[in-house]
């Protein structure tokens, strides 16, 4: 018997991720699937699909993997630490100190463990190895005005004709007015110099055709590390998303590289 996944969200990374588990030839299976929309769910077999994630035990899930919104983070993640693994994709909702610190307590006290995906960050591991060796991080991202999403920010992006630098500031500033979009920043903070002392900068750019993430971090003994990188676009997330959320699901299994263990 396979690995058991359990999915949360049934969109452009959703989707991705069910067919890679129904392929996978046996190694992984599906435990469930969760949409807000249950409509959604038309092809999926009715056995698998999940109404209430307050029954999610009932399913025996390894792993559960969400693919939605931090919400579900935050309404539902200490109940899923309590029954199995955990790997949150909208990894904004761990900007909230209270918040991490209980889902952390609630693996320690359950024997699960809270995984951060590797997403569009290039040197997490580097970063990771060296901890409090680093002096100074700094994370960018350069993206389209239509591949940025606008609402829970005060920033009109009507205001966008060129390059504009919508944000500069500490991650947990970003991760509050951008949660959909700087997934990886959170990731780079929390496997560094930490929510406050980790610098984000956001630029909209109408006229790149791409998203680009560059990271920089200095160490105290003068080491450096520069690393950027470009992927076309799917709305708010970059297209190699669902190829780096499958690498962090086999290092969760036991398998590749790809995925951070917080706790």
């Amino acid at each position: 018997m396979g690995m058991k996944i359990g999915i949360i969200g049934y969109g452009y990374i959703g989707r991705a991720l069910v067919e890679r588990v129904q392929n996978s030839a046996g190694r992984f299976e599906l435990a469930f699937i969760h949409n807000r929309n249950s409509a959604v769910l038309a092809d999926i077999e009715p056995s698998l699909q999940l109404d209430d994630l307050a029954n999610v035990a009932e399913t025996a899930p390894d792993l559960i993997v969400e693919c939605a919104h931090p919400s579900f983070t935050q309404n539902y993640g200490e109940t899923f630490l309590k029954c199995a693994n955990y790997m949150p994709l909208s990894v904004t909702a761990l900007a909230d100190d209270g918040l991490r610190d209980r889902l952390e307590q609630t693996a320690l006290e359950n024997g699960t463990k809270l995984y951060l995906p590797a997403g569009a960050l290039i040197g997490g591991e580097a970063l990771l190895m060296r901890g409090d060796e680093w002096q100074r991080v700094r994370i960018t991202f350069r993206k389209h005005p239509d591949n940025i999403d606008f609402s829970e920010s005060e920033y009109d992006p009507a205001q966008i004709n060129g390059e504009t630098v919508v944000y500069e500031g500490p991650v947990r500033g970003i991760a509050h007015q951008y949660p959909r979009n700087v997934n990886t920043m959170v990731t780079c903070a929390l496997v560094s110099t930490g929510l406050d002392a980790c610098e984000a900068r956001l630029i909209a750019d109408p006229a790149l055709d791409c998203a680009i993430a560059e990271v920089e971090a200095w160490s105290k003994d003068g080491s450096i590390i520069r690393t950027e990188k470009s992927a076309p676009m799917v709305g708010v997330s970059g297209t190699e998303m669902i190829d780096s959320t499958w690498t962090s699901i086999q290092r969760a299994s036991g398998g590749l590289m790809g995925a951070n263990e917080l706790v």
